[in-house]
């Protein structure tokens, strides 16, 4: 005889992973139960993408307001940080109410809770004296910011969560990291009027990325104010009476009011009992899965950034669908991560997607292509900015595929959706050309791109 579980599947993390999931297999008929210690949404909804993307729209009016100066608008404007915060709260509110509602029209179990595995069949709910079994579990947690615990003074900094609450806008703030989450919250608060460093270990930010890419963006960046220290890192943290002294490794001391690490993600998986389900971690710390998502215990599987294989939240989402498919419709798949465009909500913004031109020089059996253009944006030539857009093109010169696009600039996230289609459907150089530009506009010099880069020019 069969043995009985309360549910078909449970899912532990209700983020943007988890809850496709959940509203997938109970559609399908089956008992579905989603645990979250703190809000429905997850880290995107709550804490990340989407509450960041605020903060960077309220943040570019000021840039917007010089432009506009030099348009003939005479601006006279003030920022209020508090009535902000609030208005975003109370969105950011109605966005979880609606994944909560979502979930129960589905008719998943919603249980608001912290949920520990207890062996590979049941959980136990923290500080609820509750025990619930499944046949099936699914593991959709996310990541946490991570913190040098080591560092004399962390306990005086913040991570990007706590900056989606700060009680009143600093006059100075030090961002400690190079990835896309320091560049970003760099911008916000540069844009908002704060006095803004940003250090960073590496020789430039955004590492990982196009070498012309991290160049221009950070030239880019200083234009807006923003100090840039690269090659450095923090030797200690010392509160004073006037604010906090960031001592430096290279002997540089500078006096901030905030200082905000965002110096990397790690998988949230401390005290979930993993161990005891027989779940094993991989030499990175993430949950180890296998080309399916099944991690190490035999009816237990792991998506999102847990699994830290591409931590972007639309890939959590297809993960999920990928999931569903395997096990509830007898349909095995799995998530395809080649050519997946991301952007970066810097001032001014990136979007890649592809193969950057090191990349390109490595994994093409021939030679390499590659298409760049600088230049001004019609809106800034007209007031005399230099402000300049980068787009580049990387190209297998043997079968003529354009493997890489990147561009630094206005609009350059929502251009990148479009040319991921591109990329993605592995299009060639020579029908980008063939496609007719629409003018005037920055997107046509994606299709205008004629000189190819001298192999003997430095991409860097």
């Amino acid at each position: 005889m069969a043995e009985t579980y309360d549910y078909d599947l449970f899912i532990i993390g209700a983020g943007s992973g988890g809850v496709r999931a959940a509203r997938l297999t109970a559609l399908g008929g089956k008992r579905v139960a989603i645990a979250e210690e703190f809000r429905v949404g997850g880290t995107c909804v709550i804490r990340g993408c989407v509450p960041k993307k605020f903060m960077v729209m309220a943040s570019d009016f000021s840039h917007q307001f010089h432009t506009a100066e030099g348009y003939g608008w005479t601006v006279n404007a003030s920022f209020d940080w508090s009535e902000f915060i609030q208005t975003k709260d109370v969105e950011i509110a109605r966005l979880s109410g609606i994944y909560a509602a979502n979930l129960g029209k589905a008719g998943v179990d919603l249980i608001h809770g912290r949920a520990v595995l207890r062996d590979a069949h049941t959980v136990e709910i923290v500080g609820k004296d509750q025990t619930i079994t499944a046949d099936k579990i699914l593991i959709a947690t996310g990541g946490r910011p991570w913190l040098p615990a080591d560092l004399p003074g962390v306990e005086h900094a913040i991570t990007s969560e706590e900056a989606f609450h700060l009680p009143e806008l600093p006059k100075r703030i030090l961002i400690a990291g190079g990835g896309y989450i320091a560049v970003e919250f760099a911008g916000i608060f540069a844009g908002l009027g704060v006095e803004t460093t940003l250090i960073y270990r590496g020789p430039n930010i955004l590492r990982g990325f196009d070498d012309d890419v991290r160049a221009h963006l950070a030239g880019e960046i200083e234009k807006r104010g923003i100090k840039v220290i690269l090659g450095c890192q923090h030797s200690a943290i010392e509160k004073t009476a006037t604010g906090l002294v960031n001592k430096l490794e290279n002997g540089m001391e500078i006096e901030t009011d905030v200082v905000m690490f965002a110096t990397g993600r790690v998988p949230h998986v401390k005290d979930l009992g993993l161990e005891a389900a027989g779940v094993a971690l991989n030499d990175k710390g993430a949950i180890q899965v296998d080309t399916l998502s099944k991690t190490t215990a035999d009816n237990i599987w792991a998506i999102g950034d847990v699994t830290d294989r591409m931590n972007l939240t639309p890939v959590a989402i297809r993960e999920a669908v990928a999931f569903h498919e395997t096990v509830y419709r007898n349909n095995p798949q799995h998530f395809d991560y080649e050519a997946v465009a991301t952007a970066v909500f810097s001032q001014p913004p990136v979007g890649t997607v592809g193969l950057s031109e090191s990349e390109a020089r490595h994994s093409c059996p021939g030679a390499v292509d590659v298409y760049v253009t600088r230049f001004r944006p019609m809106k800034y030539a007209f007031t005399g900015s230099d402000e300049r857009m980068l787009m580049k093109l990387v190209v297998d010169a043997e079968s003529q595929k354009v493997v890489g696009v990147h561009i630094v600039g206005p609009e350059a996230p929502e251009m990148i959706q479009l040319a991921a289609i591109a990329v993605k459907a592995g299009l060639t150089k020579a029908q980008w050309d063939a496609t007719c530009a629409v003018h005037p506009t920055m997107a046509e010099e994606l299709v205008t791109l004629k000189e190819k880069q001298s192999t003997d020019t430095s991409a860097g």
